[in-house]
């Protein structure tokens, strides 16, 4: 089945221990994007500036996303600029640009709003919901959210929740939104406020998923190139959504099988700068990394 994301498209300089990329492709969306196209067809709604030149929109076109969504608006691009510490766990923003996606108010093309699995990047809880009142009739909707919101907007974030199948948040976002220190409580709290599938990421530690059916647990894929972790979050959502699309049905079994697609899609990620190694990757390279995760985290 198709798959609808709404975020940003963005141009990100980063800065890690292994070197600096300067105005590299980036955005929610964009890493989301190529991320889930691995797995099923994606139709992609953001904003971008006249500066975006049209090999990025080839790039994308090329792998299969849908950029029929794609607004182009007068000015410059969204733009990011981070600085990851030598652990690569935590980053300093050093200049955010919001530019074109300031002012976003996503529209979604009349041949996407039958979309039957949407997920909402992060983003203002309002303009999250003001997509879903433009779809008809999702079959699977997954929503990310941030401190941010969690602080500012709490009403319209809690409101939104009560509409979404799932919601993607770390472990310090669950925390803060349920005001449970404990992990396990919090998952569980955040499941009582409307979604059926609470996804808790917690970095190169993994990942924990609750439901009110089974709660399961995940490493990160084990590797050793991680040169950029931008994006792995977004690319997460994508291989978890991007399979899950791909499924006959949204089964606990499919869900968790998402889990580690997602886990894997985002090993890939974190290997280069930018969207360079998912935009090269393949299905076939993520299906090897599946079976090598089953391997490592078999029993025995």
């Amino acid at each position: 089945m198709t798959l609808l994301v709404v975020g940003s498209t963005a141009f990100d300089t980063i800065e890690t221990p292994h070197g600096t990329a300067a105005d590299c492709l980036g955005g929610s969306s964009t890493y989301f994007s190529l991320a889930a196209r691995l797995f099923t067809s994606v139709r992609l709604v953001s904003v971008v500036g006249s500066d975006f030149p049209s090999a990025h929109r080839q790039l994308l076109e090329s792998r299969g996303v849908d950029i029929a969504g794609l607004e182009s608006k007068p000015g410059k691009t969204f733009r990011w600029h981070g600085r990851y510490a030598s652990d690569m766990n935590s980053r300093q923003t050093l200049d955010v640009q919001l530019n074109t996606f300031g002012d976003f108010k996503p529209v979604v093309p009349p041949a996407f709003r039958d979309t039957p699995f949407v997920f909402l990047a992060n983003g203002a809880p309002a303009t999250q919901a003001s997509v879903l009142d433009q779809m008809t009739k999702p079959q699977f909707v997954v929503a990310d959210t941030m401190d941010l919101w969690i602080e500012h907007e709490r009403a319209g974030l809690e409101a939104l929740m009560r509409r979404l199948d799932g919601l993607i948040v770390n472990d310090s976002e669950v925390k803060m939104l349920t005001g449970r220190s404990n992990l396990i409580q919090a998952g569980r709290a955040a499941l009582a406020m409307g979604p059926k599938l609470v996804i808790v990421k917690k970095g190169e530690h993994g990942c924990f998923v609750f439901s009110n059916f089974f709660h399961y647990a995940l490493p990160a894929y084990p590797t050793e190139n991680v040169l950029d972790p931008t994006g792995a979050g977004d690319s997460f959502a994508g291989g978890f959504m991007g399979y899950l699309a791909n499924c006959d049905s949204v089964t606990l079994w499919n869900m968790k099988r998402a889990v580690a697609y997602g886990t894997v899609t985002a090993s890939l990620t974190v290997e280069g700068f930018g969207v360079d190694r998912l935009a090269s990757s393949d299905r076939a390279l993520v299906d090897r990394r599946y079976h090598e995760l089953q391997q490592f985290v078999a029993a025995g």
